[in-house]
């Protein structure tokens, strides 16, 4: 087995998905009766989230009902960048955005991972916001997956590309 086998890490979110679960956390939020006359609302507008209460503890609760209905999708919530909530006015916002790709510093964050507990011969090199992941034996690229699985990283992981 002369070749070298590989993978790619990426970090994607299904946008439509993504879309659904505001549909979802929106339409409750209208309906529900402790939501009532309080302003809650939750609104996406462009690459922002936007949660919006006349309190702190409404605007987390909202943003409580978003979070359930993104794990409902199958949306890991390490793709949720949720602010602090901050006062507006008489309202209280949280500003929430969808992460995605692997940033420079997680990027070189799991190369280092890869190269101290890794199998030795596996190579990992930084493609723009995702990593490529090469070695002459799958077994070991299998062993790097579950490496990476079963740590702690700050970003969702999805393995394309496995060659």
């Amino acid at each position: 087995m002369a070749s070298e086998s590989s993978f790619d890490v990426v970090s994607k979110v299904d946008k439509q998905e993504v879309s659904n679960a505001l549909n979802q956390a929106q339409k409750e939020v209208s309906q529900r009766y402790d939501f009532r006359g309080v302003g809650a609302e939750i609104d996406f507008s462009g690459e922002k989230i936007l949660i919006k209460a006349n309190s702190e503890e409404r605007a987390q609760a909202v943003l409580d009902v978003f979070q359930s209905k993104l794990v409902k999708r199958g949306i890991s919530l390490k793709s949720l960048d949720d602010g602090e909530p901050y006062a507006s006015g008489k309202e209280y916002r949280i500003e929430s955005t969808i992460k995605e790709g692997i940033a420079q510093d997680q990027a070189k964050k799991i190369t280092k991972l890869i190269r101290d507990e890794g199998p030795k011969g596996v190579k990992a090199t930084i493609q723009g916001d995702e990593l490529r992941v090469s070695s002459k034996s799958r077994d070991d690229l299998q062993d790097v997956i579950a490496l990476l699985k079963g740590s702690e990283l700050e970003v969702d992981l999805q393995f394309v590309n496995y060659r």
